[in-house]
């Protein structure tokens, strides 16, 4: 597929890092087998200041991961059945990350930890084939035309915040 991407890659803003990850490859492996999918969609949470961030109402222990160093999993459970997926940028004690919301033929985030075996195990880890889950780059630029921007999905209670277009979709052209 191509080569792990370094941490370096996610310690810049959670905007970059969301737009640049579109056509990279999530790769998981467990007990043995190993699976990969080109990344077709993820969103932005971009800080203290962003209302549909986690970390708008500051460190809980629950989003601790976020205020972390860059290019580790903050994985966290939703509605009492999913699991959420979710890279951290930018630099330490500056908490922004992205959600992947869809790799390959899977499209959710929900969906997508749960055919991949994601779960709470992972929250912390670095982005790194030691801990069975990373990120790897193919090496094809994805052309500005084969994305789309579009606000946020579930977070309208963001106010302002929920129209951003924070979210990116990897078109098929």
């Amino acid at each position: 597929m191509g080569r792990v991407l370094p941490l370096s890659f996610f310690n810049r803003s959670a905007l970059t890092v969301a737009r640049s990850l579109l056509g990279k490859y999530l790769v998981r492996r467990r007990n043995g087998a190993v699976a990969a999918a080109v990344i077709t969609e993820v969103e932005a949470y971009v800080g203290p200041q962003d209302k549909a961030c986690h970390a708008h109402r500051g460190r809980t222990a629950r989003n601790a991961v976020m205020f972390g160093p860059a290019g580790h999993w903050y994985v966290y459970f939703v509605y009492g059945m999913h699991w959420m997926l979710n890279i951290v940028t930018g630099p330490q004690d500056y908490p922004a990350a992205v959600l992947i919301r869809g790799v390959g033929h899977w499209n959710g985030p929900g969906k997508l930890t749960k055919a991949l075996g994601i779960d709470g195990c992972l929250n912390g880890k670095m982005t790194h084939r030691k801990s069975g889950l990373w990120i790897e780059d193919p090496g094809c630029l994805v052309p500005q035309n084969a994305m789309q921007r579009t606000p946020r999905i579930g977070v309208a209670y963001a106010e302002d915040w929920a129209l951003k277009p924070y979210r990116f979709v990897l078109r098929k052209v």
